[in-house]
Parts: C-alpha cells; sequence; structure tokens
C-alpha cells in the first residue's frame, strides 16, 4: 500500500471524481504526491476506501443501462468533442504530467498526443462495432453477429503514464458502450483527474466515467466487486498475475501487462551513428521509466566496441535537469523510494561482475539538490545470470550484453521471461525478415527502437509481459470491451412442420 498519511490542512487536496464532479470521499487516508525535480510534497491526495470504491462502482452501474442503449453515433459525437478538447488543452495536460512525473514537457506532450490518437480512434466507433450477416444459411434462414458492451469497466494504470495510458482503456471503453472507473497511480494523480473533467465537458453523462484515487485497498476492492465486469491493467508482472488470477476466479474478464525487458539488437551491418542515436533516446528517454523502453542493449560481433565508441559521448552529452527545463534531455524519477531502488540495482550490478562503464549515482543539478535526479548509467560484459538483466530496473540503466552471432542474439532475447518488446538494427532485409519471424516477443521494431503500435493497431506483449487473451486498443481493444452474440433467425410462413429431434443441418 501507498505511505498513507492524515490529513495535512496546509496541502491542497486531490479528490475522487464521481457520478460527474468531485468527491472527497470517507477515507481519512492519504498519500503525498510530490514535485520530482524540487522532491518537494505539493498536495495530498485522497486514498479510496472500501465504501468510496462502492460509491463510484454503484455510479458507473445505474449509468451503465441508458449509456449502453444510446445510440453510436451518439457516442461518437461525445468522443470528438473530447478529441478537440484534449487538443485544446494539451500544455495544460502536459504541464500536469511533468509536474507530478517529471518526465520533460515535450515528452510528456507527445505521450498526451498518443493518447489523443486512441480517441480519433474511438471516433470512429459505428464502423468498429458493425456486425456480420449470412444471408440464407438454411431454407428462409439468416444469421448475424454484433458486439454489445460488457458492463462497468476498470482500468488500473500506472505512474509512469498518467495520460496515455488511461487513454489506451476508458476512450474506446466508453464508445463500445460500458461505463468505466479508473484507478489511477497515486503517485501523479492531477492528469487523469483533468482528463475525467473535460470528459464530462464534452457531453459524457454523470457515472459514465469515474476516478477513485488509492492503493491496493481500493484495487482490491474493485476486482472484488460482483458489478464489475472487466478489468484493465498496466504494470509489475507480479501485480499482473494477482490481477489476472484475481480476476479469473471472480469470473471477469481481464486484460494485465505486466514488466518488460526489451532488447535492442544491433548487427554488425548497421549504421552505427543511427543505431546510437536510437539506442540513447530508447534507453534514457522519460529516464527509463517506460515499459517499452530500451534496457538491454544486445551488440552482434564487431559492432559492440563500436557502439560503445559512439555511445559514450552522446551519453556525456545528455542534459539532465527539471522536466519543465526545455533544455533538458532527462528528468528525474518519479520518486525517492524509486531512485533508491534503482541505485541498488547499479550495485547489485557491480557485485555480479558486470562493468559499470558510466555510474549515474551521485548526479546533483544545480538548483535542484533535492530532486530525485540518477544520472544515465551504462554497464557492459553483462550476462543473461545477472540480476541487472534478469529483472525490470525501470530508470536509466543500459545493460550490454555482448553476442558472439546472430543466432546467439535471437537466443538471448527468445530466453529472458519477459517479451513485451524488441528492436533489431540492420541494412540487411533478409536479416531483419529472419528476425521477425524467430523473435518471440509481441511487438518488434526494425530499425525503430520503441516500435509502440499506433492506435489502429493493438498493443501488448507476449510470456510473461502479458496477461490475460487480448491486447489492448485497436480492433483487440474492441473486442475486450464488447461481448460477441450471434443470432440465427427464421421468420416460418405458417406451415407446421412438427418437431425436429435431429441436430439442424444444412444438406
Amino acid at each position: 500500500m501507498a505511505n498513507a498519511i492524515l490529513r495535512d490542512d496546509s496541502l491542497g487536496t486531490i479528490e475522487h471524481w464521481i457520478g460527474g464532479k468531485s468527491f472527497a470521499g470517507s477515507s481519512q487516508r492519504f498519500g503525498r504526491v510530490f514535485d520530482p525535480a524540487t522532491g518537494k510534497c505539493q498536495a495530498q491526495v485522497a486514498l479510496a476506501g472500501d465504501a468510496d470504491v462502492a460509491e463510484a462502482v454503484a455510479a458507473a452501474a445505474a449509468a451503465f443501462p441508458k449509456w449502453s442503449t444510446t445510440p453510436v453515433v451518439k457516442r461518437a459525437r461525445i468522443m470528438f468533442r473530447f478529441r478537440q478538447l484534449l487538443d485544446e488543452h494539451m500544455d495544460e495536460l502536459a504541464a500536469l504530467v511533468t509536474s507530478e512525473h517529471g518526465k520533460v514537457i515535450t515528452d510528456a506532450r507527445g505521450s498526451v498526443q498518443r493518447g489523443l490518437e486512441v480517441v480519433e480512434f474511438a471516433c470512429g466507433i459505428p464502423q468498429l462495432l458493425k456486425g456480420d450477416f449470412s444471408e440464407q444459411i438454411g431454407p428462409g434462414i439468416d444469421s448475424y453477429s454484433l458486439r454489445q458492451p460488457v458492463g462497468v469497466c476498470v482500468g488500473i494504470t500506472p505512474f509512469n503514464f498518467p495520460a496515455m495510458v488511461p487513454m489506451w482503456m476508458f476512450p474506446l471503453a466508453i464508445a463500445c458502450g460500458n461505463t468505466f472507473v479508473l484507478k489511477p497511480s497515486e503517485k501523479d494523480p492531477s492528469c487523469p483527474l483533468r482528463l475525467a473533467e473535460l470528459a464530462t465537458a464534452a457531453g459524457l453523462p454523470d457515472g459514465v466515467l469515474n476516478v477513485v484515487n488509492g492503493d491496493k485497498q481500493a484495487v482490491d476492492a474493485l476486482l472484488d466487486d460482483p458489478r464489475v465486469s472487466a478489468v484493465s491493467f498496466v504494470g509489475s508482472t507480479p501485480i499482473a498475475r494477482h490481477i489476472y488470477e484475481t480476476c479469473a476466479r471472480n469470473g471477469k474478464r481481464v486484460q494485465a501487462l505486466g514488466g518488460a525487458k526489451n532488447h535492442m539488437v544491433i548487427l554488425p551491418d548497421a549504421d552505427m551513428e543511427q543505431a546510437a542515436d536510437a539506442l540513447i533516446g530508447a534507453a534514457y528517454g522519460s529516464a527509463g521509466e517506460r515499459c517499452m523502453a530500451i534496457s538491454v542493449a544486445v551488440p552482434v560481433g564487431d559492432a559492440a566496441d563500436r557502439l560503445m565508441d559512439e555511445l559514450l559521448p552522446r551519453i556525456d552529452a545528455l542534459r539532465v535537469g527539471a522536466g519543465n527545463d526545455p533544455a533538458s534531455d532527462m528528468g528525474p524519477l518519479v520518486s525517492a523510494e524509486h531512485r533508491a531502488r534503482v541505485a541498488a540495482y547499479i550495485a547489485s550490478g557491480l557485485e555480479e561482475g558486470a562493468r559499470l562503464v558510466v555510474d549515474g549515482r551521485g548526479l546533483e543539478v544545480a538548483g535542484n539538490r533535492n530532486g530525485f535526479f540518477l544520472g544515465p548509467t551504462l554497464f557492459d560484459h553483462a550476462s543473461p545470470s545477472m540480476r541487472i538483466y534478469r529483472e525490470e530496473i525501470f530508470g536509466p540503466v543500459l545493460t550490454t550484453v555482448r553476442a558472439a552471432n546472430f543466432d546467439e542474439a535471437v537466443d538471448i532475447v527468445n530466453g529472458h521471461e519477459f517479451a513485451n518488446g524488441t528492436a533489431v538494427f540492420t541494412r540487411d532485409g533478409d536479416a531483419a525478415r529472419e528476425f521477425v519471424s524467430r523473435i518471440q516477443v509481441g511487438m518488434v521494431g526494425v530499425n525503430v527502437p520503441i516500435p509502440v503500435p499506433l492506435a489502429f493497431h493493438s498493443f501488448g506483449g507476449w510470456k510473461h509481459s502479458l496477461f490475460g487473451d487480448t491486447a489492448v486498443h485497436g480492433t483487440e481493444g474492441v473486442r475486450f470491451y464488447t461481448r460477441l452474440k450471434t443470432v440465427t433467425s427464421r421468420w416460418p410462413d405458417g406451415v407446421r412442420e412438427g418437431a425436429n429431434f435431429h441436430f439442424p443441418v444444412i444438406k
């Protein structure tokens, strides 16, 4: 659970959003919200208790019957207005992300944009919900299928993308006719609440979208509530597995995205300058707090030394500072606790024998000495047995594992329990095609370091990076947030044929 505190009247309070309005809740537990660049507590957030969660689910359940029967074109028009408001408030939303997460403002703005693109996809929901029709499958018999909403849906989202990941979920769920309860991270709750306000301003009826802030207590209450039909989650693998198993026991459909350890394979024929530029951005962008960050470089053969020669001056030139400073390339980590966790991984890598080429510990940013900063870190000559390779660090730590040849590189990637994303850099089309075919990973980039699919495709990994059968957003999202119904229809002409006791077949 979060480190709960009692109410501090000297701090502003971030509340919940239930039934179309701000909701204080009855719980007397609060969490602290920090500015990661300064280390200062800037607000307190109400942490929902069981009664608060029940209130949110009740609001969603009450809104469902009317919303689910609202004509799909009307739902689409609200999505169009919501999309317009997101565009108008882009800078405001990005500033909220930066102020509580710490990522640089350009990265924050880009993350809001990627969420907005899912809203654009949801605007096409009348086309996406069209079913199939087969005429005359038997004498006077037609068959058709349709997709209907599942009910109250829940989204449990992580701290690293407080705008984008919620918008991977609730716009599509709502456009499909469901109602929604969002439980964002308590570390950076302001942006998700602002999204709910904008959705209401766009015309979303009260209770269709609700936001409850909280920790494990709120999550468990949502998972146990029988009125909840579907749960979407993005976070660590242990919690993803827990949510998947709990939802399965409770008869809920679930998509639970877990951890990642994304590899970038660099073949000897690659454009090494291009590969190094891509690797720097993919490893250290957002301070490595991305589930699609490249955290392992796998240079093949003599590419290794050449890659290091290109990487080192680029790391040295990285500008680390406050996220709202336009000169910053990389901001702080989200919390002091998370910074300590990442620093412990660096110490572990040293103890296990990896070569620490660049050490980001001890970095101080002028004017922000109390901020949660940790500089870019680079390990070389690591092995797959080390913790810094096996486990998700979720920080600005790039680990290099050298491979002798292409086959060994493929085996290294395929041998990891996480299989979220991967990339290969090469000029050889045959090698790239072979890599795409053989690699056991859900999202693959060819000379693209972070292959996050656009909204009209779907996001999801393999192995222990995804629990459940469907990926997020895109057509997979439509399938997740709807149930298939198939109808076989006949209108007899009045002639009675009598009872038929054999299985119906068409001859």
